[in-house]
């Protein structure tokens, strides 16, 4: 352990410089990694096909490239798929993270290359450590295993070449090195396990041997794998399982439903949490400050990063910004060139900056995930807080939810109908719903406006779900474990209804 310490502080020091570099440089340093992109990519199909060779700005790169949804890019990646190669970037690929961000039972796949796992995912990974190091020089995280929470992956044959896709989780365990592996607990047989109930079991009994110091996951996964080894152990919380667990490195959903869980399950006054933005088009983000859950925007991971405004996305020919033209407090839709070969890929998610000098940012949402079926414009991150602030006057705690809208009828007004599966559920839902509707006034004056008496919106619908639901949905669905996740706001009723017929 000392000399994987000593290591640690040598390269964590290297890194921090570089962090700080590209803080004090950041327009230079996109600026080089879209220099980088373009010459790389010239050679490609897809650089053919827009003469990359010629394009010598960003502005000539926005003017000559359309904005790509998955739709769009598809034809290129079944392609990939199928064993070809060079068709949206000059490495093999071999690996495809399977997206979950849809309430589809299709499935997104993302290209993987070499590049992207080095560059952009490893990157991040070892960025965490080392952010988080050097805001706790006295960490003794090594000094005990680190529990990773992933996915599964399945391998296909084409020509006589094996190709991958599953879960990023999964896809970044398998291609861990060495002495990583021998660091982290469970073993790869268990880890990559797609029986996801059964994992959840063998997870627990072979993690409780071990000294864990660090969890690696989704919140609501990780929960339930905790439930689990506690059920398992009979002891009345995690800091009896593993009294030197000191910090929860956490993604893929904001944490602030779940805050108030992990405080109870894990009473130890030390523990630290530290989130990050992890997709599987890319790492983005990494909590850098020790009292703020703002998110350093990483800029030199081989992605180049443009902004549309919100109000934008509609238009045929959406207005896009560079990093030196985005300002703090609105809302911009998230598009990426990566070395993965996405080329002005909205990803889908929306957010916002709060802070320029460096660059920091929040996640607000989803580009479709919001209601607004009334003009409302209800967003996650409107609900996500307004939650928070009704769980906190009721004393409560929320394992899990979902909303969309209730549309009028011949003798109801229209309301938002919101599913929520609750830890400790509210004296008084009535109470809690009125809670919830003052925070969402109070977050959003668009649904202020919309609930004025009465006359757009009536008050919210509770729907107590037992628990155990949403898990049952995810199930039937096949999306158990890895990254999966219930999606939160629908501006249709499609979601809702499946619930509502499966509770």
């Amino acid at each position: 352990m000392a000399i994987i310490n000593t290591v640690a502080s040598w390269f964590i020091k290297k890194r921090m410089h570089q962090i700080e570099l590209f803080i004090k440089y950041p327009h230079e340093v996109q600026a080089e990694w879209f220099k980088r992109l373009i010459a790389l990519g010239k050679t490609t199909e897809f650089g053919r096909t827009y003469d990359f060779k010629s394009i010598k700005t960003p502005e000539q790169y926005a003017e000559r490239i359309p904005i790509h949804s998955y739709e769009n890019l598809k034809p290129y990646i079944d392609r990939l798929r199928t064993g070809e190669q060079n068709v949206l970037w000059p490495e093999e690929i071999k690996w495809f993270a399977k997206s979950s961000g849809t309430t589809s039972s299709k499935s997104k796949f993302i290209p993987v290359s070499n590049s992207s796992l080095e560059e952009c995912h490893f990157k991040g990974g070892k960025d965490m450590l080392s952010l988080y190091i050097n805001n706790h020089p006295d960490t003794e995280v090594f000094d005990g295993k680190g529990l990773v929470m992933g996915g599964s992956h399945t391998i296909s044959e084409i020509n006589n070449e094996s190709y991958y896709d599953g879960d990023l989780s999964a896809i970044l365990i398998q291609n861990l090195p060495f002495w990583v592996q021998l660091m982290k607990t469970p073993n790869l047989s268990i880890a990559l396990m797609d029986e996801w109930e059964s994992k959840i079991e063998l997870m627990a009994r072979e993690t409780m041997q071990h000294d864990v110091t660090s969890i690696s996951g989704v919140p609501s996964w990780t929960l339930v794998l905790i439930k689990k080894i506690l059920e398992i152990t009979g002891k009345k919380n995690l800091s009896e399982v593993w009294p030197n667990l000191e910090v929860f490195f956490h993604g893929g959903v904001n944490f602030d439903p779940y805050r108030d869980q992990f405080k109870q399950l894990i009473p130890h006054a030390g523990m630290n949490y530290m989130e990050t933005y992890n997709a599987s088009e890319g790492f983005f983000g990494i909590q850098d400050q020790a009292n703020s859950h703002e998110l350093l925007l990483m800029l030199d991971y081989g992605i180049f990063y443009e902004f549309v405004p919100v109000d934008e996305l509609e238009q045929e020919h959406p207005k896009t910004l560079l990093l030196h033209e985005v300002e703090k407090g609105v809302n911009y839709a998230l598009l990426i060139t990566t070395n993965a070969g996405l080329w002005r890929y909205l990803i889908g998610d929306t957010i916002s900056f709060t802070s320029l000098n460096p660059f920091r940012i929040k996640i607000t949402g989803r580009t479709k995930s919001f209601i607004n079926a009334f003009g409302e414009e209800l967003i996650i991150d409107n609900a996500e807080k307004a939650l928070a602030i009704a769980s906190q006057k009721c004393n409560i705690n929320i394992i899990d939810y979902t909303a969309a809208p209730f549309y009028s009828t011949d003798k109801e007004t229209a309301a938002h109908e919101w599913l929520i599966e609750f830890e400790k559920e509210p004296e008084h839902i009535e109470f809690f719903a009125e809670t919830l509707d003052n925070a969402l006034k109070s977050l959003n004056s668009d649904y202020e406006a919309k609930r004025y008496h009465n006359m757009v919106l009536r008050p919210p619908i509770i729907h107590v779900l037992k628990k155990g639901t949403f898990y049952a949905w995810l199930k039937q669905k096949g999306k158990l474990g890895g990254q999966h996740k219930v999606p939160r706001l629908s501006n249709n009723r499609e979601l809702v209804e499946e619930i509502l017929k499966l509770a």
